[in-house]
């Protein structure tokens, strides 16, 4: 399927997707900002999960969103932020206007070399890029489980860090680092997050339906989730660090 369809996706489910969709540890934020910088933008915001962090880390907080949906919810919340329409190809700020631009589970939507040289334009020499992914923790059958009915190549790896590499056009890698944090969930809240992911989205009503009787199912047979209302989800957080040159 094109990956413009599935990141299509998220156009209209901007109260769903900050609802149910997981956050990031305060660690993260720290880990591509460690001082205070006078402006950033974090690109691909969506509803906000990561652009939360920012403020304070920064005077200015820029965020960058194509999905209307998305900045109405972000807006709300984060009404200090400057928020913006428009995708990471074309962002619509000065040049060397920013110290750093984030990406929280974005970055693989991009058209990689377009997006590159647009954040390396905008960033201040020697300005910083942080990507960022929240993923499963393999040694979690259940939630590796599940994820293989959305995600069936999980089974080994997450593809989505693949766009993430130590060599991006006008930047220099700086370092990688994987932060481990958990959740308290109840189930049918686990149940809805999975409605908001690219695959059950794009899926058939059928289709779906099938989808989220499988991750039931999983529910159901492993002991650690079998009969819970709620449950502890552990995460991993992979950020990437980089510099502009």
């Amino acid at each position: 399927m094109q990956k413009q369809q599935l990141a299509k996706s998220f156009e209209n489910i901007g109260e769903d997707y900050d609802r149910f969709r997981p956050g990031f540890p305060d660690a993260a934020a720290l880990e591509i900002l460690p001082i205070k910088v006078s402006a950033v933008l974090d690109l691909g915001a969506g509803t906000g999960k990561f652009t939360a962090l920012l403020p304070a880390r920064a005077d200015r907080v820029i965020a960058v969103e194509p999905s209307e949906s998305m900045l109405e919810v972000l807006r709300a919340k984060l009404p200090d932020v400057e928020a913006i329409g428009a995708g990471a190809e074309s962002i619509p700020l000065p040049d060397s206007s920013v110290d750093a631009v984030t990406v929280a589970q974005a970055f693989h939507w991009f058209d990689r070399d377009p997006a590159c040289a647009e954040i390396a334009r905008v960033l201040v020499h020697g300005g910083t890029l942080g990507l960022l992914w929240n993923h499963s923790d393999p040694d979690c059958t259940w939630d590796r489980a599940c994820h293989r009915v959305a995600h069936p190549a999980v089974a080994e790896k997450d593809a989505t860090t693949e766009s993430a590499a130590e060599e991006l056009p006008g930047f220099t890698f700086d370092h990688r680092a994987e932060i481990a944090w958990s959740e308290r969930i109840t189930r049918s809240e686990y149940v809805a997050r999975w409605l908001t992911v690219s695959s059950f989205l794009v899926a058939d009503d059928e289709t779906r339906a099938q989808m989220v009787a499988q991750v039931e199912e999983i529910l159901d047979a492993d002991p650690e989730t079998a009969g819970q209302t709620q449950f502890e989800l552990p995460m991993l957080t992979e950020v990437f660090v980089y510099t502009a040159t």
